[in-house]
């Protein structure tokens, strides 16, 4: 997509960014400067201290890189922050009333944003390189940087109280990149914090993840739990998780902001229709190769089918379906501890009581995994 820089464009990098972005598909575009971070250094520092990043090991490791963009990349003077509207045609939260049917985050519903955001960054970089004959670098998520911080400081909106970046224009829904420029280009001004008196995106939070405003703890969010989390689902937190089985959008929706947003125009952004609202029966089905298949080009696809049949059962277990009775049951031998763990759960809550009580006592006399005997032992409670 190449396209004829204006005079004002090569006198001005900031109108040639501006003039890009538009024609590659961008929202908004912002500059700043790595030294605008602020505060957001300390409080992540803070947040992992607190253990609130759970397993994700690699924020530990890259605290520091992560905390400053020079660590990351010492020539940056520049940090060009874009975003791109993902925002749903629908209401993102209706089909949690469906609970035979799954609830995938809205971003996950079709192609994998990271490639597409990606590849039209690396044009935009390789044309702002000639013109400011100064060194670039294209990041999207892939990289320890801390992309909303940023995205605040370049003027492209603020990260509201539950800690996602939001715009006055496009409300909640949007995804970010940047390029990192050894130019000096001129800064915008940051946008300043909208979000008042409001609570709506910490009230609904079904599993309390907020434990103050602007603040997170990833270990209770069902995003990081049925994306990130690599064990069983905690408990406490399955009855809550519903028939989300990737992602939880729940916070972002609710946001009074969103009365501005528009449905995605990238048409590699808009929903698959057979992922709006994918019968849990059929997900069941998926063997490694059909799950592979499906979610061939989507985010989904990099959790691995083990994960992803994990959330698929807890959800089954929530539906109150008896008829996922039967496909539940055929992950009570699977090969898999983890599946055999939380199909077990599943049946507890979809099977009969002497349904409950004959396969326990059965599959309990073939069952040495103890995290498994657990699992049945727990199902008998009800909980």
């Amino acid at each position: 997509m190449q396209t004829s820089i204006s005079k004002a464009a090569r006198q001005d990098p900031a109108v040639f960014l501006k003039q890009e972005a538009e024609v590659h598909g961008f929202d908004a575009v912002g500059v700043t400067s790595p030294d605008m971070i602020g505060q957001s250094g300390a409080r992540l520092r803070n947040f992992v201290a607190l253990g609130r990043h759970g397993g994700m090991a690699w924020m530990e490791s890259e605290l520091e890189r992560r905390a400053d963009p020079r660590t990351l990349w010492p020539e940056v003077r520049s940090v060009v922050m874009f975003a791109m509207n993902y925002g749903p045609a629908a209401d993102p939260l209706a089909n949690l009333r469906n609970r035979s049917s799954a609830t995938i985050s809205v971003y996950a519903q079709n192609r994998d944003y990271h490639q597409l955001i990606k590849g039209r960054l690396k044009t935009i970089a390789g044309r702002l390189k000639r013109l400011t004959r100064a060194e670039v670098k294209v990041f999207v998520d892939t990289a320890p940087v801390m992309e909303k911080p940023l995205a605040a400081a370049a003027g492209l909106g603020w990260q509201g109280k539950h800690t996602n970046l939001v715009s006055r224009q496009k409300g909640s829904w949007l995804f970010l990149g940047s390029i990192f420029s050894a130019a000096e280009i001129q800064a915008n001004q940051p946008e300043p914090d909208n979000c008042g008196s409001c609570r709506a995106c910490l009230d609904v939070c079904p599993t309390k993840a907020f434990p103050a405003p602007y603040q997170l703890d990833a270990r209770r969010c069902i995003s990081y739990l049925t994306i990130e989390h690599e064990g069983p689902i905690p408990h406490e937190f399955r009855a809550a998780m519903g028939n989300r089985i990737y992602g939880c959008d729940d916070c972002l929706a609710v946001c009074p902001w969103n009365k501005f947003a528009e449905a995605a125009r990238e048409v590699k952004l808009q929903a698959r229709e057979d992922l709006s609202s994918p019968p849990l029966a059929f997900l069941l089905t998926l063997d490694d190769t059909s799950f592979r298949s499906f979610f061939s080009g989507s985010a989904i696809k990099r959790i691995g089918r083990e994960r992803f049949i994990r959330n698929v059962l807890i959800a089954s277990g929530n539906s109150g379906d008896a008829a996922l009775t039967a496909p539940v049951s055929a992950f009570l031998g699977d090969e898999s501890t983890l599946l055999r763990g939380a199909a077990a759960w599943a049946f507890s809550r979809l099977a009969s009581g002497e349904q409950f009580k004959e396969t326990t006592a059965a599959r309990l006399a073939l069952e040495q995994d103890e995290t498994v005997r657990a699992e049945w032992a727990i199902g008998g409670t009800g909980i």
